[in-house]
């Protein structure tokens, strides 16, 4: 008996001691649940059961958050000093689309925080504001207005920063020349930046995708550029960039996506550009480059996304790339220079596509082949139209006048044969 009843409050401590286990372990800070409640988060249900919302850590007796997704937030949501004071365990913070009005964060919760993001949600966000999360190693800020004299005043004191979007915020001024070394994703895009591309970012030898389209760059392509090997994503589109395109591009054998396009580049294409193997995406549309397409078709064939058209001076080989492909440029003469298109004709039969195809006659030189009974100026149509209308009226005169002379004799011999 004596033995039962041990076994017995054994099984009943084993039992509270996991139950009360399981309560502090899903039990979340009572203030944090309040400040939750106080941004229309649901918490009829442990918050750490949702993690698209929120995280939280493991600690007891009470569980806090390390997370916190607000998306699609209510119009009279309002951020306060004491909820955000409540909230300094986070170390993530996301806004998506939830246009409030920013707020001083207290240091507890700015020093705290390794990854802030806003898509189309703060206002009156200023770069002094985000200059305060010193220990962010992600920032991200898309489709929201920033006053800042410049991107430098919101990441110079940011030592750890790896990974940051700031796209079209209006930011103006210059790229910044220094950064976190460890730095592996920058996009600047949508921006009023300009400026020359500092040859500075060549050195961030782990950076895997650079995007600075969309602005007011100018100057070259730094040729070091050769020296970011990890890089796979280059977009440097709709900028003000001129010169060449550096043939030690193709270094960057990593290289999956490159646009070039909208700018004012001119020389010819480096041919090195083909022998980028993981290429899959190329763009150098819209620029002022020349020359003879230096790109066979099976380099052409293999990638994903290929655009050279608005390149009036370049053409290509139709020797080594089929007409087929519309390429949008002509087709290169003897002499390597493009074919101009004919004339377009006037009425409903003519069409722009016709020209902008850049798929011209196939003789080379734009010459006409001779037709055999051709005529005297070697031309596809014949004889010309005012010459032959001249000749067929001169010989009907003349018919006319022969056929008056045979009837006047005629009525002459008549008359004297009924005298």
């Amino acid at each position: 008996m004596k033995q039962l009843i041990t076994t017995t409050l054994i099984l009943l401590l084993l039992h509270l001691t996991t139950t009360t286990t399981t309560t502090t372990t899903l039990t979340l800070d009572p203030k944090q649940l309040a400040a939750l409640h106080s941004l229309y988060i649901p918490t009829t249900q442990d918050p750490c059961t949702h993690p698209t919302t929120t995280t939280c850590d493991s600690t007891t007796p009470f569980r806090h958050l390390t997370t916190l997704h607000l998306t699609n937030c209510p119009t009279d949501l309002t951020l306060s000093t004491t909820t955000l004071s409540t909230l300094s365990t986070l170390t993530t913070l996301t806004f998506t689309n939830c246009h409030v009005t920013i707020v001083h964060f207290p240091s507890t919760l700015t020093t705290h925080l390794t990854t802030f993001t806003s898509t189309n949600s703060l206002q009156h966000l200023t770069g002094v504001f985000l200059s305060r999360f010193t220990n962010l190693t992600t920032l991200t800020i898309s489709g929201d207005y920033i006053k800042s004299s410049g991107v430098h005043v919101i990441t110079s004191n940011m030592k750890s920063l790896n990974n940051i979007t700031l796209s079209n915020t209006n930011l103006s001024g210059s790229i910044p020349k220094h950064w976190n070394p460890k730095l592996t994703h920058m996009d600047l895009s949508n921006n009023n930046l300009n400026g020359t591309i500092p040859t500075s970012l060549t050195l961030l030898d782990t950076l895997k995708n650079l995007n600075l389209s969309s602005n007011h760059l100018t100057g070259e392509i730094p040729t070091s550029f050769a020296d970011l090997v990890s890089l796979q994503n280059l977009s440097l589109s709709s900028n003000s960039l001129s010169g060449s395109i550096p043939g030690s591009i193709s270094g960057m054998t990593k290289l999956v996506h490159l646009d070039l396009s909208s700018n004012q580049l001119n020389g010819s294409i480096p041919r090195s550009i083909s022998e980028m193997k993981g290429l899959k995406y190329l763009n150098l549309g819209d620029n002022n480059f020349h020359g003879v397409l230096p790109f066979n078709v099976s380099f052409i064939k293999k990638l994903e996304v290929f655009k050279v058209n608005g390149n009036d001076n370049l053409c290509y080989n139709h020797t080594s790339v089929l007409k087929s492909l519309k390429l949008g440029i002509a087709k290169c003469d003897k002499h390597g220079l493009p074919i101009l298109p004919p004339p377009a004709a006037d009425g409903p039969g003519s069409s722009a596509d016709d020209m902008s195809s850049g798929d011209y006659d196939d003789d080379d030189g734009g010459e006409k082949k001779k037709s055999g009974g051709g005529g005297g100026n070697g031309d596809d149509h014949g004889p010309n139209k005012v010459v032959l209308g001249v000749a067929i009226g001169l010989s009907a005169v003349v018919f006319l006048i022969i056929f008056l002379v045979i009837l006047s004799k005629c009525g002459g011999r008549c008359c004297c044969c009924c005298c």
